[in-house]
């Protein structure tokens, strides 16, 4: 998951009374924002990963070193939207967020490879009613889930940890194990990360600042989705 500094878009200490259905209103078109971005961002990945493995692409550079530069480069434009997104403009960090899905499509093509195109059609509905469900509960719940993130994080590093050493074990059994850890990892994500943006909401932010928290939240969404997705993929997902 995609982290960045939080205290740059932190709500000010000092917040002018505004009335409460302009917050409201404000609120729900910043959230719609940020679900916009997140579905184009999904949908550009969608096609780009057919497009390349029905085009014959992405098998031409699975052939070549080059493999390695595709599937690191996604993770490199993660922390550098993290980073500098501060400083770009809104336009420039929309390109941004789109060459990184682009990027990310071009990285998961291998599955059209490895699994059943219907059970990856399956399983992507599957994920997006799981992923709409938690989202709610992130969005409307009035529990607090803030204590959620230092766990979660971890369980992030554990998975992370976990799939580097079964790289040398090739075990199923860990392989199965990491999958069940990682869907109720990002299930939990998805709620807190959703409550979080919500939080970053603030009602006197211009067009620019706000552009860009909804874009930095949409990154996070996005990255929640597919790593669910590939999560319920790997439990659930006929291989060819």
């Amino acid at each position: 998951m995609a982290d960045f500094d939080r205290q740059g878009y932190a709500r000010p200490s000092s917040v002018p009374r505004t009335d409460g259905q302009a917050i409201d209103e404000g609120l729900r078109a910043y959230m719609l924002r940020v679900y916009n971005y997140m579905s184009i961002g999904l949908a550009v990945t969608g096609v780009v990963a057919y497009a390349a493995f029905a085009s014959g692409i992405y098998q031409q550079i699975a052939a070549t070193p080059f493999i390695w530069v595709v599937m690191l480069a996604p993770l490199g434009m993660v922390f550098f939207l993290s980073a500098r997104i501060g400083k770009m403009s809104l336009s420039g960090a929309q390109m941004a967020f789109w060459g990184f899905a682009a990027l990310m499509g071009l990285s998961l093509a291998s599955i059209f490879h490895v699994y059943a195109h219907e059970s990856i059609a399956r399983v992507f509905f599957i994920t997006a009613a799981a992923f709409g469900g938690l989202s709610l509960y992130g969005y409307t719940t009035k529990k607090d889930l803030s204590g959620w993130g230092s766990f979660l994080i971890m369980g992030v590093i554990g998975i992370v940890i976990a799939m580097v050493v079964n790289i040398f074990l090739a075990s199923s059994a860990l392989q199965f194990a990491i999958s069940v850890i990682g869907v109720l990892v990002f299930a939990g994500l998805t709620a807190y990360d959703t409550q979080q943006i919500k939080e970053m909401y603030y009602v006197g932010d211009d067009g620019t600042v706000a552009g860009r928290k909804a874009i930095m939240g949409a990154l996070r969404l996005y990255l929640d989705f597919i790593n669910l997705f590939m999560m319920l993929l790997s439990l659930f997902g006929n291989r060819e």
